[in-house]
């Protein structure tokens, strides 16, 4: 059976049809989760935290049950200076880039300085920005640089983004529910309706897609 996969969420539902990827932050590590991401999302930079942060991701990015880096990113629209936003980004990339795991991409008004970044850096790892929410033009840049789009919240609130899901090829695209109180069932739900497709078409596409990023 195919199962569902959740590509980013905050909260564990240890659910049987369901492939949770939980986001997880250094500073509050909780063992028992089976599939997680770990990294430092720009909300929280703590520059006298910032070295035992690293190290946690860096040891944590070799196990096995750490599927990816992340959420991790820049956002424009918070006080943190977004010089130090890419520094800390940045040190985060380095380590990534010693494994083939995927980054899950929190990224607010700042698609440009990511798709630099990622070309500047020679990123080979697959990058998925998380909850994507914008319009065609931004999500045909993305897509052209190689990025994965995922989509959740926004593809249930905003019926312009239905345009954009449709758009987007089927191999790069994913689900989840990040912290919204729906169930990963009515993302597929609403997903396979935008597309034409039954929720098992919309699953084996999202699970190949996962498969082949994840390896």
């Amino acid at each position: 059976m195919t199962k569902f996969i959740n590509l980013h969420t905050h909260k564990f539902s240890n659910l049987l049809d369901v492939i949770e990827v939980v986001n997880q932050y250094p500073w509050e590590f909780d063992a028992s989760i089976p599939n997680y991401s770990i990294g430092i999302h720009p909300w929280y930079i703590d520059e006298n935290r910032l070295e035992s942060d690293l190290e946690i991701i860096k040891e944590k990015l070799q196990l096995n049950e750490c599927l990816a880096l992340g959420e991790c990113g820049l956002d424009k629209r918070i006080e943190i200076p977004l010089d130090l936003q890419i520094s800390v980004f940045k040190k985060q990339l380095e380590i990534v880039k010693q494994t083939n795991k995927p980054i899950v991409l929190h990224c607010v008004a700042a698609y440009v300085e990511v798709i630099t970044i990622k070309r500047e850096m020679k990123i080979e790892n697959p990058m998925i920005i998380h909850g994507f929410s914008k319009n065609e033009q931004v999500a045909k840049s993305l897509l052209n640089n190689g990025f994965y789009l995922s989509f959740g919240k926004y593809l249930l609130r905003n019926p312009d983004l239905e345009k954009v899901f449709t758009f987007a090829p089927e191999n790069q695209v994913l689900l989840e529910t990040d912290t919204i109180e729906e169930s990963i069932y009515q993302v597929y739900e609403k997903a396979a309706s935008i597309k034409g497709i039954s929720v098992e078409e919309m699953k084996t596409i999202v699970f190949t897609n996962f498969s082949r990023i994840f390896s």
